[in-house]
């Protein structure tokens, strides 16, 4: 029997190793698998590299493993914003190193990874530092520098509903970057709010199969 809901969120991360690159989710607070970003600081993984849209802020989710040291690498579209102390004092004091990405670039990258793609050429960024040490090529005229694609070891995702099979639904904006990165991932783990009965989530609502998920936990969301 196909059984991927895990009994807690410890459980989940029970195996992430030092060094690990990570997928998570999140377009601000919308999205992000705060519980799991919480237990994998108990958990105490360290130089990680984190691919998320931003690096978080106010000291939680992403920011708290930053604050802690625990982060090697951020990929990231937006990793300065308000309250985004943490990062800012290590990238200045030059103990975490930074790849920025334009985010529709990032998406791209990340969908290219779960698609088996190992890259492709896009005119966003050339002209500027992005560009540097990247292939060029001028295509219809229009010069396109050269992205490859991201995969990972793991993906912390945040979806609404899940059942045993490991097929996800999501809530509006909280859908953001979920389905593309549960595809890039060697081990992704989702954070659901409701676990519901094999059969009774409606196939057309489905987002991500089963196939792409290894583990499920319900969180206890407080109302």
């Amino acid at each position: 029997m196909i059984q991927k809901i895990m009994p807690s969120v410890a459980e989940a991360l029970r195996d992430i190793a030092d060094g690990s690159t990570i997928l998570v989710s999140g377009f601000g607070g919308a999205g992000l698998p705060i519980f799991l970003l919480d237990a994998l600081h108990e958990q105490g993984a360290k130089d990680l590299t984190i691919v998320s849209n931003n690096a978080g802020n106010s000291g939680v989710g992403i920011s708290k493993l930053i604050g802690a040291g625990r982060v090697r690498k951020m990929v990231c579209s937006f990793p300065r914003q308000p309250e985004s102390g943490a990062f800012d004092d290590l990238y200045r004091a030059g103990k975490i190193e930074l790849e920025l990405v334009p985010q529709g670039t990032l998406a791209e990258r990340i969908r290219a990874g779960g698609a088996g793609i190992g890259g492709f050429y896009t005119p966003t960024g050339f002209g500027t530092e992005l560009a540097k040490d990247k292939d060029i090529r001028e295509i219809d005229g229009v010069n396109h520098i050269f992205e490859k694609a991201i995969k990972a070891d793991y993906a912390l995702i945040k979806a609404d509903k899940g059942d045993r099979w490991g097929n996800l639904t999501y809530h509006a904006t909280g859908r953001n970057f979920g389905p593309i990165m549960a595809t890039a991932a060697l081990c992704t783990i989702a954070q659901v709010n409701q676990v519901i009965e094999l059969g009774n989530l409606d196939p057309e609502n489905i987002v991500t199969p089963g196939i792409f998920v290894k583990r499920v936990v319900k969180v206890e969301v407080s109302s």
